[in-house]
């Protein structure tokens, strides 16, 4: 695929479309997600360390979430929440590596407060066979009452913008075969979506913002909240 500018993305608090490079800068000063966090500290919830974690795919750079989670919460509702707005297709396996030459597995009981006490970055592997593998970042942490159990999302990317392969408009569809038998990114806008030659694995399939797009039986992330 040609090599792309620096991705775009959305504070889910206020709604405005910055750079990625930017996300984590706005957040800490976004008067919405502000006013989300003094809504919480005025509630019942117990106070504890809170950690923002950005989480991209390791092969497209441009598939990113910013998310703050729960110290007491564990790796497996990490992992949960993966599989529901990223991965989940067939019920695969996963796992948690750390980070290092070891690259040693994680028990998915683990807490993330006990495990970022040791490490910053974690490799998460969704499939063993045609693996996605996700990046865990450390970005910060803050203490304070939880704005929604276990995990707020706080950014996303935008939907990459994909040329159609025949007319270079933007594409709305992805032809599996193009990907699997001639090894390339066959995205189609919605007039060469219907007319295009390709039926060997079924009509070309909706883009939808993940990187599991095109991987195994994946059709879509489940319906939020994750």
């Amino acid at each position: 695929m040609a090599q792309r500018t620096q991705s775009k993305g959305t504070c889910t608090y206020c709604g405005k479309e910055l750079a990625k490079g930017g996300i984590t800068k706005h957040l800490a000063a976004c008067p919405e997600r502000q006013a989300v966090i003094a809504k919480a500290e005025q509630g019942k919830s117990a106070t504890e360390m809170l950690y923002h974690l950005r989480v991209q795919d390791a092969y497209r750079k441009e598939f990113w979430l910013d998310l703050e989670m729960r110290g007491s919460k564990s790796l497996k509702d990490l992992d949960t929440y993966l599989r529901a707005i990223w991965l989940e297709c067939c019920g695969h396996l996963s796992e948690f590596l750390g980070s290092g030459g070891l690259a040693q597995q994680l028990g998915k009981q683990r807490k993330i407060a006990e495990v970022f006490a040791s490490t910053s970055e974690l490799t998460h592997i969704y499939d063993m066979g045609t693996s996605s593998e996700t990046l865990v970042k450390l970005v910060g942490t803050r203490e304070g009452k939880p704005t929604t159990r276990p995990i707020a999302l706080m950014a996303r990317n935008a939907p990459p913008e994909d040329p159609c392969i025949e007319c270079g408009q933007r594409a709305t569809h992805l032809c599996t075969e193009c990907l699997i038998e001639e090894e390339t990114w066959g995205a189609l806008c919605d007039e060469h979506a219907e007319t295009h030659p390709h039926n060997n694995y079924g009509e070309p399939i909706p883009l939808v913002n993940s990187p599991r797009l095109g991987m195994c039986g994946y059709d879509g992330p489940a319906d939020p909240p994750y």
